[in-house]
């Protein structure tokens, strides 16, 4: 990362900056006045900093010119999309009619054309049409990754309908929150997932709303549509989704005339969950607008070809594999290869078997794929690009390397953010850059912050300051609601969006997107991702909300205060949860906390490391020190009170010194 000039760097600089001021004099001749201005000029160029910033300017001039003309087509694109009122379904629409017949979804042995795609959407339209559903009301879809994922969404969308993308590892109160939290007037679900919906379906919020099942082929139902089973239908009552939506449909098609054609680019298209900063996940707005800049900026960004196929394992209720993987498909027109659950063991098998030459990553997967055995198939296979966010700088040249992965675009954003980066130049560890001349066009910047809290520094003046290359800030982008590249549509919640908004940033009355997240940027405009501010976490490629956590723990140890908090693990991307419980009678029952913990929190959010404190180290305004446990993490040299170490099968046991120098040598299979 180059954050000053080298002394050989600045004397070449002042050295190119004196030469072409030369030539320019030569040029000019005897005139006064000009040669006056070039003295000015060439004065103002040497002083100060600004050698540092010719030398930026030259040497990323070759990718600022590519990335300017790119930038150019993506904005004529979405320009032309928003005058003629394009929806998302609309585009997709103009995409089937130009190949109906290419694949648009592998999986296992099965596949879906875009006909079959546009097919099924148009049943799914014209099914809850018929049913009473209109314009802005919410559904909710609970379903594991299916080729019939992004139909159902889709169709949705043509009525208008907002589908609310659901966590499928979600449960219980987790669960019930979020599915009321977009007030969803409906359920649908997949059948292996009927008996979450069973478990809430008496609570608040959920109760009395139709629920809606959608079956496989090779899942079988009764004369009554229910799935026949031994062990029961945990959910008799179920409309049978895929029947019901055959039978409408008929013999003669599909008859959607009596939908109105009603629907905005800036109308809600879904909503895709959060854990934000802090709380229970928060449904993130995602407009048909905001959902088409998503997948054509990678299209266009990372130079996608009309024949790509992409190799996406990723869960498609995230925005990753959701709205840039099955949105490069809808409204691009490439196909996509999905698998139901990522595979380490079977992902170069995967990309060879559908010839995919397009994948998608979290960090956490290129890790996985590092620590499989080698073997022939990690070159056998015609993968040229790797997109996605999360890939460690400590394992970028041995994952390319290895795997011979000629480009990786490694990105930067949140699912409702306006602020997002994009790496297309193969610049090791950067998430992303912005040339000095687009700065007006797409203004973020690092502003400095509290590492710590995550609160903005203000200077004497109360505006904020803007970051030096080098110096770590959080990340900001200016809302501009006019303009798809920088409006900031929210959460369902408007409480939660404002959190999220600071004011007066650089003058009065402008407003910008407050990310959360602590970045450093080089001279040369590239940005590399440092932290989180707050409490929340990364951990397996999800965020995870500690008050979350921390109410679930606290109510299974009988209302004992509880901290949770992050630990760095050697050699692995994000932070592994550590709980620390207030336990000085030594009553907490590890069997039955770890069955609780099991019960309420999907794998991602289950503590990894948990300190049972004999002692209450609490702030002045009681609350446990977080900072302090979190400096301390699992360091057995620093901590004389028990921890316990989460097993595979969900048990916990005692963190011993053989535990530790496993982790700390990166040995340990987490």
């Amino acid at each position: 990362m180059l954050v000053a000039l080298s002394l050989k760097q600045k004397v070449l600089t002042l050295s190119g900056i004196t030469a072409a001021a030369m030539a320019a004099s030569l040029a000019i001749g005897q005139r006064l006045i000009p040669q006056a201005l070039l003295t000015g000029i060439v004065f103002y160029l040497i002083s100060g900093d600004r050698p540092s910033t010719v030398y930026a300017t030259i040497r990323s001039l070759p990718r600022d010119l590519r990335t300017a003309v790119i930038f150019l087509k993506l904005n004529v694109s979405l320009y032309r999309h928003e005058r003629a009122g394009a929806t998302v379904i609309q585009i997709f629409e103009s995409v089937v009619a130009r190949h109906p017949n290419k694949p648009a979804f592998l999986m296992d042995n099965g596949q879906l054309t875009f006909a079959e795609v546009k097919q099924l959407a148009d049943r799914v339209a014209a099914h809850f049409y018929a049913k009473g559903f209109r314009k802005g009301d919410t559904i909710a879809l609970l379903m594991e990754t299916r080729l019939e994922y992004p139909c159902i969404w889709l169709g949705l969308s043509k009525v208008g309908i907002v589908t609310a993308l659901i966590n499928s590892n979600l449960r219980k109160e987790t669960l019930r929150h979020s599915i009321a939290v977009a007030n969803s007037k409906a359920i649908i679900v997949s059948t292996e997932l009927a008996g979450a919906i069973a478990e809430i379906y008496e609570q608040d919020g959920i109760k009395g709303l139709p629920v809606y099942r959608y079956r496989g082929d090779d899942e079988t139902t009764d004369g009554t549509g229910s799935t026949s089973s031994t062990g029961g239908d945990p959910l008799p009552d179920a409309e049978d989704l895929r029947l019901s939506a055959k039978e409408s449909a008929g013999t003669l098609g599909v008859d959607l005339s009596g939908i109105p054609n009603d629907i905005s680019p800036k109308d809600k298209l879904v909503y895709i969950y959060t854990s934000g900063t802090t709380g229970m996940p928060k449904a993130a707005v995602i407009t048909n607008l905001r959902y088409t800049f998503m997948a054509l900026g990678c299209y266009y960004m990372l130079s996608f070809r009309d024949d790509d196929i992409i190799y996406n394992s990723l869960p498609l209720y995230h925005s990753a594999g959701g709205m840039i993987g099955v949105g490069s498909v809808l409204l691009c027109g490439v196909t996509a290869a999905l698998r139901k659950k990522f595979s380490a063991s079977n992902f170069w098998a995967d990309c060879i078997r559908h010839k995919c030459t397009v994948a998608q990553y979290i960090g956490e997967i290129c890790r996985f794929l590092l620590m499989t055995p080698p073997k022939p198939t990690d070159t056998q296979h015609s993968v040229r690009l790797m997109f996605g966010n999360g890939l460690r700088p400590q394992i970028w040249p041995q994952f390319v390397a290895r795997f011979n992965i000629a480009q990786i675009g490694e990105f930067y954003g949140s699912t409702e953010g306006n602020s997002n980066l994009l790496n297309i130049d193969n610049t090791m560890g950067a998430v992303g850059f912005v040339p000095n001349f687009a700065k007006k066009i797409y203004p973020v910047t690092l502003i400095r912050c509290d590492e710590e809290t995550g609160e903005v520094i203000r200077g004497a003046d109360g505006f904020c300051i803007k970051c030096k290359a080098g110096e770590p800030g959080v990340f900001v982008g200016k809302i501009n609601p006019k303009k798809a590249l920088n409006s900031f549509v929210g959460y369902a919640d408007k409480a939660a969006s404002e959190k999220k908004v600071l004011h007066d940033v650089f003058r009065k009355g402008d407003i910008f997107f407050n990310s959360g997240d602590i970045l450093v940027q080089d001279l040369l405009g590239n940005y590399y991702f440092k932290d989180r501010t707050g409490d929340t976490f990364r951990w397996r490629g999800e965020n995870v909300a500690t008050s979350e956590v921390e109410g679930v723990i606290t109510t299974i140890v009988g209302l004992k205060d509880c901290a949770v908090y992050g630990v760095d693990i050697p050699e692995i991307e994000g932070k592994a949860g550590m709980a620390a419980i207030v336990d000085p009678e030594g009553k907490v029952d590890m069997e039955q906390l770890a069955a609780g913990i099991r019960a309420s929190l999907p794998p991602y959010a289950r503590p990894l490391f948990i300190r049972v404190l004999s002692e209450v180290p609490m702030t002045t305004t009681f609350k446990l020190k977080k900072r302090d446990l979190q400096v301390d993490g699992y360091d057995l040299n620093k901590i004389k009170d028990p921890i316990y170490y989460l097993q595979s099968n969900g048990t916990y046991r005692l963190f011993t010194a053989a535990d530790h120098e496993s982790i700390r040598t990166g040995k340990a299979r987490l």
